[in-house]
Order: structure tokens, then sequence, then C-alpha cells
């Protein structure tokens, strides 16, 4: 279970607080030496600064080895994206990876990780949210593993030759060619990503996987009602078979025209770490790594690409403000999450697995 300073840890710090000067910012000292000594990965986010061949300039430099995020996992082929689609946009990043080799690196095992917290440059997983790439054969998971994708949707939110996703009505769950597919992921050494998978197909991924799955980017159905939402249910089952749930940042978790409140992600953050423990649950934002510009301009940009999705019949109920969470946009959000984390009186061991060591150590059992 998550812990907790209790009254008596409470009251050293202040007695520390006391005797030493400026004491009065003992908590922001305590984020942020557990922020900086952390391995903070992002279980879904988008590298929005990085484009083909182009060099980062030294302010998108500076944004990345000022943010402290050591690993984030990057979403490629979209929501429907096809094979050909798909290997382009990869191709497209290995070469900016590539170009930008003193800042980004490519994460294809655990060491990676590490390796990119020692060396200051941000990690970069690849990964699916759905199956649409693999054009319903077995071959091309082995295909993908091969170019580097180590997390595989089974589905997004409408139905593939896997399983059902959250927009399904008939939630018909894990299909037999769906049921192979994790088998092949579970050999192969790629996790399981449940985020966009229904319940049935979730619950029925978890008996079929010999191996922790996770749900990168999602909130609770208990705090919200929304069908991108999980439940209780849903997410002690994942924990059980030792997975982690990433808390995204989406206007699913409620406030509803508005964009979500930080205080409205806390409520997901914690009740997910009473529910799951906190060995189980991370970050896993769901939207850009630089912030959304808010702008007229902008806003008119991304009701465009709404509009896109809503024809393809993929845009969930709720959807529509741009994806972030006030007071979490912008390439500090994760520091931002551990200083709540330290005034609701989190234990340093809790704050350090829920800003990356738990997705960490799901990544070194599945790969």
């Amino acid at each position: 279970m998550a812990e907790r300073l209790n009254r008596r840890d409470m009251l050293t710090l202040c007695g520390a607080a006391l005797a030493t000067p400026g004491a009065a910012f003992a908590s922001v000292t305590t984020s942020q030496r557990i922020y900086r000594n952390a391995i903070v990965i992002d279980g879904n986010l988008v590298a929005s600064m990085l484009n083909g061949a182009a060099v980062l300039d030294k302010a998108a430099v500076q944004e990345i080895r000022g943010s402290g995020l050591t690993v984030m996992k990057q979403t490629l082929g979209g929501s429907g994206g096809n094979f050909a689609e798909t290997t382009q946009e990869m191709d497209d990043m290995d070469l900016s990876i590539s170009k930008n080799a003193g800042v980004i690196s490519k994460v294809l095992q655990v060491g990676d990780i590490d390796a990119a917290k020692h060396s200051g440059r941000l990690g970069i997983i690849y990964s699916f949210e759905t199956a649409s790439m693999h054009e319903g054969r077995l071959d091309r998971i082995d295909h993908f593993r091969g170019r580097g994708v180590r997390v595989m949707g089974l589905s997004y939110n409408l139905r593939s030759p896997f399983g059902t996703g959250t927009l399904v009505k008939e939630n018909n769950g894990l299909t037999p060619l769906g049921r192979e597919a994790v088998g092949r992921m579970n050999k192969l050494g790629i996790t399981i990503d449940l985020s966009h998978s229904d319940e049935p197909t979730g619950f029925q991924a978890l008996v079929a996987s010999a191996r922790p799955v996770l749900i990168t980017h999602a909130g609770s159905s208990a705090v919200h009602p929304h069908p991108r939402n999980k439940s209780d249910t849903l997410l002690r089952a994942v924990a059980d078979k030792g997975g982690v749930t990433g808390v995204y940042d989406l206007s699913y978790l409620g406030d509803y025209p508005a964009n979500p409140t930080l205080d409205t992600y806390m409520r997901h953050l914690t009740h997910m770490l009473d529910v799951c423990g906190d060995e189980h649950v991370g970050i896993g934002s769901d939207t850009t790594f630089s912030a959304f510009d808010t702008s007229a301009e902008s806003m008119v940009e991304w009701n465009k690409g709404e509009a896109v999705r809503k024809a393809a019949g993929v845009m969930a109920p709720e959807e529509g403000p741009m994806p972030y969470v006030v007071g979490l946009n912008g390439p500090n959000r994760w520091e931002v999450i551990a200083g709540e984390l330290v005034r609701r009186r989190y234990t340093a061991r809790t704050i350090d697995r829920v800003l990356g060591s738990n997705f960490q150590r799901v990544f070194r059992e599945t790969w």
C-alpha cells in the first residue's frame, strides 16, 4: 500500500525545520531532492519537439534537460495507422533520434533507462496504442519488435483483430487471434498495454498473459465514470498481476467542458494508490512533452483534428478540450506531481515508485 508520513514523521520534519534557517521551504526541498534522484518515466507522451531531420535548437535542449524526465513512451501509428504509415513514422523517429543523439536516445532494453538517467539524455520507448498496423498478421509483431517497439496495445477505442476497444457497445472481448498475440508478445518480450481496450478484453488478456501488463494511461471510473476510465476491479486485477496503471491528463478526468484541475488529477492518482498500492501506479500523461499552445489560432487547428477523430468514430465522450491539466501544462509536470505527493505526506519511496520505478520494474519483468 501507499506510504504516508505519520504525525511523528511530520513533527520530526517540523522540528528540523525550526532548527534550520529557511526551513519554511522544507517540503519544497524534499520534493526537489526526491525528484532529482528519481528515474522519471512517463507512460505515454508525444515527443512534440522532434521533427524528422531537424536538429533541436538550444531552447528545446534546455527544456528537455531541465525537465528531469528520464524516459517517455512514444506512440507510433496513432489511433489507426496501417503498416506503411506506421513504418514511415518509425523511420522519421529513428532519423530524429540519430540527428539528436547527444540529447535523445532510443530505449531497447531496461539498461538503457539507467543509461539515459546517467547521461542526461531523454530516452524514448517506441509503442503502439492500437493493433491496426499489424493488419491481422501475427508475424508483424515480430517485425515491429525487431524495429524497436517494446509496448503494444490490443485495440484502440474500436474493434481490432485482437479485441474490442472502450467505445464498442457489444463487448466481445479478446479474440482467438488476440490470445495468440498475447502469447507472442510474452514470448518476444513486448509489454502489453490495455489502455484503450474495453474491460472484457482487459480481463481476458490478464488471464491469457504469463507476464504483468500495463494500463499506461487512464483514469479511475470510481472518481469519474467514463468509458476510458477503469473500474477498481480491473485496476486491482492489473495490480494483482504485477502491472501498473498510469494516470493521464485528459478531459476524461472530470471538470468537463473545462480542463481538469490539479486537484482533480490528484484525486485520481491518490484513489489509485489506495486501490492498487504504491507499487502499481505511475504517470502516463497522454499529452505533449512541451506545453500546449492555448492561443485562439492553436485552438482552431486542434478543433480540426478533433473533427477528424469524430468522423472516424474514435472520439470519446467529453473529448474536445486540449489534453492538459491546469497546473501540469508543461515539461515540469512530473516535478509538480512529486511536490503534490510530498504535500499530501506520501513517503519518498512511494513518490519514487510513482515517478518511474514502477514502470521500470514491469519493463524488467516483460522485456
